[in-house]
């Protein structure tokens, strides 16, 4: 009896030492978890019924070269549903149905979804948010956003580029520079019930978005206007697929002005232009298909696609000559209208030939024969070396996204037929960028510039984020081939083929091209022109090109007063000055006169008035009325072989 007795002494001792080391156990695991990890449990209790809705940030605004927007902000909403929250939930169906535009079955699914937030619509205009908040529906939410505004339209669409509904770059300059312009969100938080249900007079957190940062850019908008009307002039001219045109500056390679005719709406970036749906039953098209069409009418084709560039690339052959030595400006030439390279009879662009020609003429008529003839002379080795150096065996560097790069024979599959073609600008393609660096390289004394558009980044309140700065190679060719280059394109355009981008009172250099379009013999062309001023120091140089235009193609005829017109207002507006010389101001009548007084004349004796200054036109002007205001020119100078334009209201 005593054993057994002394046994269960020590089991009742045994588990009141088990219940005990139990006991201090769970106390120090209950201290543990309600001192050391109470501030733990406490934020994750809060984060159980807690609700995040983000808050967009303002995106950051493009400035152009003069300090005007051309990308902006407009205030719009972000339409949520909480689904525990909707008391009446076919009074919030029916109402935001009919307010946002949607079917009544979309906005059912989402209302009807069991989750702590579903969005019902982004980018709402605050009209239409306000009126959905008057109704002041449980479980609706109503949250301050911004939408991407364009100020002016489709005018450098795409180099602008736009946003998607999340506010983030898809296309150009918008998706380029991404990083400094998207800002970043800011949150709201809300306290909820176990049941999702946000409590009433709650604190609610709040953490501010910040703004994106502005991006400055060379690009100007009135350079741009100026450029597009001239493009848009000759594309509804010549019925032609599209125009584009490029403005730079070659000393440093800023980017004033991109043109891609026919533009499209950057408020409005996924509706298709007509020219796209041009022969197209647009109901019957497949999403596929439009997706391909939105692609094609977002394409920058003047850094995307690649041409062959035809006679503007006698710039380059010329260049490499003159570097090499092998031609010298009054060497002889004879075109007999074509010349055979092997078994290849290869044309010049004038049937009859030009004789008799020195290396100056070759290039003011733009001879093919006489360009074969140097090619051969500067061979395969050299003139790839020049390619190499003016940069077009690789991409310019432009900021802008989908630069393509040029397509070239490696020169072990260049022969004498190939070298021949390759020395007029055929048989490879490169990108009306990629001819623009090489020939800025050409006149602004040897040195490689990066095209682009970006200067700099700031901050909202002004502070500068980054400089950008663009290095490239120099002294790629001599100052001396720079010179005498400038001197024949100047040729060019005084007495040569360039002869309709003559602007009486600025010194215009530039080289005119019509490129056959492959497969040869199909009866389609590119015109082009690439003209820079004034000739003597570059401050701007342009190409145009003009996709199979109908009726005349010659590149000299139809592209070269393009750029005469573009330079016309550009070249005053950037503050160049016209020098006449004696010759000029005897053959255009230049001078200063004063006008005679109008005021009280119908529009008969205007015109007689008008008869001692060679002839005018009066518009605005109708018949039996008179002018009310003198006309504005008087005492200053003015071109007198042109007509007159009163603009009289």
């Amino acid at each position: 009896m005593a054993r057994n007795k002394t046994f269960n002494r020590r089991n009742v001792l045994v588990v009141v030492s088990v219940i005990i080391l139990a006991a201090v156990g769970l106390t120090m695991r209950l201290g543990y978890l309600m001192i050391a990890k109470s501030a733990d449990y406490a934020q994750r209790a809060q984060e159980l019924h807690e609700r995040e809705r983000a808050i967009k940030a303002e995106r950051g605004i493009i400035y152009d070269k003069n300090g005007t927007a051309i990308a902006t902000n407009k205030p719009v909403s972000t339409i949520s549903v909480i689904h525990s929250q909707i008391t009446k939930p076919e009074e919030v169906i029916k109402v935001l149905s009919e307010k946002l535009g949607l079917s009544e079955a979309a906005v059912r699914k989402r209302v009807e979804k069991n989750s702590s937030i579903e969005r019902i619509k982004s980018n709402v205009e605050k009209e239409v948010a306000d009126a959905i908040r008057d109704y002041d529906l449980d479980g609706v939410m109503v949250d301050e956003d911004y939408k991407r505004y364009y100020p002016f339209g489709s005018l450098a669409s795409k180099v602008i580029g736009f946003t998607g509904s999340d506010n983030q770059g898809i296309i150009g300059l918008e998706v380029a520079y991404d990083k400094y312009l998207k800002g970043v969100d800011g949150t709201i938080l809300t306290l909820t019930t176990a049941y999702g249900v946000e409590i009433e007079n709650a604190a609610e957190d709040r953490i501010e978005p910040q703004p994106g940062n502005d991006l400055y850019i060379s690009l100007d908008v009135n350079i741009q206007k100026y450029a597009e009307q001239a493009a848009l002039k000759i594309l509804e001219a010549k019925n032609a697929n599209y125009v584009k045109l490029i403005l730079m500056n070659p000393q440093n390679g800023e980017i004033y002005a991109m043109v891609n005719v026919p533009e499209f709406d950057l408020n409005d970036p996924y509706t298709l232009t007509d020219n796209m749906l041009e022969g197209m039953d647009s109901t019957s098209l497949t999403s596929e298909k439009t997706n391909e069409l939105l692609n094609n009418m977002w394409r920058n084709a003047s850094i995307s696609d690649t041409y062959e560039p035809g006679s503007t690339f006698k710039i380059v052959t010329a260049t490499a000559a003159l570097e090499q030595g092998v031609v010298s400006l009054n060497d002889s030439f004879f075109c007999p209208g074509y010349k055979v390279v092997e078994d290849r009879r290869i044309r010049c662009h004038k049937a009859g030939g030009h004789g008799s020609e020195t290396f100056i003429d070759g290039i003011k008529n733009s001879c093919n024969p006489v360009f074969m003839e140097i090619g051969a002379r500067v061979g395969v080795t050299n003139m790839y070396k020049y390619f190499d150096k003016l940069g077009l065996f690789r991409r310019t560097g432009v900021d802008l996204p989908g630069e393509a790069k040029s397509i070239m024979h490696k020169p072990d599959n260049v022969g004498a037929v190939e070298l021949a073609t390759i020395s007029f600008g055929q048989s490879f393609q490169i990108t009306p960028l990629q001819l623009m660096v090489a020939a800025s390289a050409i006149v602004n004394g040897g040195n490689i510039v990066t095209p682009h558009f970006g200067i700099e980044v700031k901050s909202r309140e002004g502070r500068t984020v980054r400089t950008f700065n663009y290095d490239g190679d120099t002294k790629v060719i001599s100052k001396q081939t720079s010179d005498t280059m400038k001197e024949l394109l100047e040729a060019v355009v005084s007495d040569g083929t360039g002869i309709r981008a003559y602007l009486p009172g600025f010194r215009i250099g530039g080289k005119t091209a019509t490129s056959e379009k492959l497969p040869r013999r199909s009866g389609k062309y590119i015109s082009s022109f690439i003209g820079f001023a004034p000739a003597d120091n570059p401050q701007i140089i342009g190409i145009v090109l003009i996709d199979e235009p109908v009726g005349i193609y010659y590149g000299g005829t139809i592209a070269a007063p393009v750029i005469s017109e573009v330079y016309n207002n550009v070249l005053p507006y950037m503050g160049i000055e016209p020098h006449y010389t004696a010759k000029e101001e005897k053959e255009y009548k230049i001078g200063t006169v004063t006008m005679p007084n109008f005021l009280g004349m119908t529009k008969e004796e205007v015109k007689t008035a008008l008869k001692n200054f060679e002839h005018g036109e009066i518009y605005y002007l109708g018949e039996g009325e008179k002018v009310t205001e003198q006309f504005p020119l008087s005492g200053e100078v003015i071109n007198l072989n042109s007509d007159l334009i009163l603009y009289l209201d």
